[in-house]
């Protein structure tokens, strides 16, 4: 450095420090602004930081219909195919849909196209009263029933406390229309006389949960479910052991990276939920 630029440089240092020891009003009440700004800020900031948590935490444990159809249509198409042939699955709002008088017939026409009945089991989530369970239709196709294949229904619940068995009469008047629809003879005695079994299956701990179990249990029953669901083996691997707490969260997270992955690529989940359903409703 040139000694003009070391002393240009001593002066600019001495006025900096000149000014500085001469503290005025108007620099006390910049600051005194500045303060106020800043606390501002970081109020705002710690609020937005808390809103972020409090929705991402919201976004773990809820699942909405779009979220769950879309990631059993993922799933359905990550097992063999041989496994595909042998089930089936009904939309998650199906079920709703049949018991208003306005969709029924419609959602009962859709079935039957779909003739769920031809596979080994249909799974058949519900929503009712804000809760998800699982319905699971086993052995209703075959017209002549072995021991090994009759048909039997298992509903799976994440919530005893919510009664379950109080969707019985729903899911048989249900089970009835579909065969009804189908032209098939059976009536009411020999649909009242098809079990309907409740296992023991592992228990939520917050009301939030039901949509993530509910696909939990159909991605274990489509590992695990045996050639052919019979009582005599039951309840096989139906048990509250089916899974732990650290495997439920990785199932848990891996639906949230799914639900982050869809919205980020292609905008907002609406492959199978809600808007289809009303869709599928218009082309029918």
């Amino acid at each position: 450095m040139k000694p003009t630029d070391r002393c240009s440089s001593s002066n600019i240092a001495d006025r900096l420090r000149l000014r500085s020891s001469k503290p005025t009003v108007a620099s006390d009440e910049h600051r005194r602004v500045c303060n106020r700004s800043r606390s501002k800020i970081t109020t705002r900031r710690s609020r937005r930081l808390k809103n972020v948590r409090r929705t991402n935490s919201s976004n773990d444990k809820k699942l909405d219909t779009n979220v769950f159809e879309s990631y059993l249509e993922d799933l359905w198409n990550r097992i063999s195919e041989e496994k595909r042939s042998s089930c089936a699955y009904i939309d998650c709002l199906w079920f709703s849909l049949y018991k208003d008088k306005m969709t029924k017939e419609k959602v009962l026409k859709w079935i039957k196209r779909k003739q769920i009945f031809a596979r080994k089991y249909v799974f058949v989530p519900i929503v009712c009263w804000r809760h998800w369970s699982l319905l699971i239709l086993c052995h209703f196709g075959g017209k002549k029933q072995s021991k090994a294949k009759k048909p039997c229904m298992l509903l799976l619940d994440s919530l005893h406390s919510t009664e379950p068995k109080r969707l019985e009469p729903d899911i048989r008047r249900f089970v009835l229309d579909i065969y009804k629809s189908e032209g098939r003879k059976e009536g009411d005695d020999f649909i009242s006389k098809i079990p309907l079994l409740i296992p023991k299956v592992p228990q939520q701990t917050n009301g939030e949960e039901c949509g993530t179990f509910v696909l939990y249990f159909i991605y274990l029953f489509l590992q695990n479910a045996p050639e052919n669901f019979s009582q005599e083996g039951y309840p096989y691997f139906l048990t509250e052991e089916w899974f732990c707490s650290e495997d439920l969260e990785i199932f848990r997270k891996e639906i949230y990276s799914f639900w982050i992955f869809s919205h980020d690529c292609n905008g907002p989940i609406h492959a199978m939920g809600t808007s289809a359903t009303l869709e599928k409703f218009s082309k029918l």
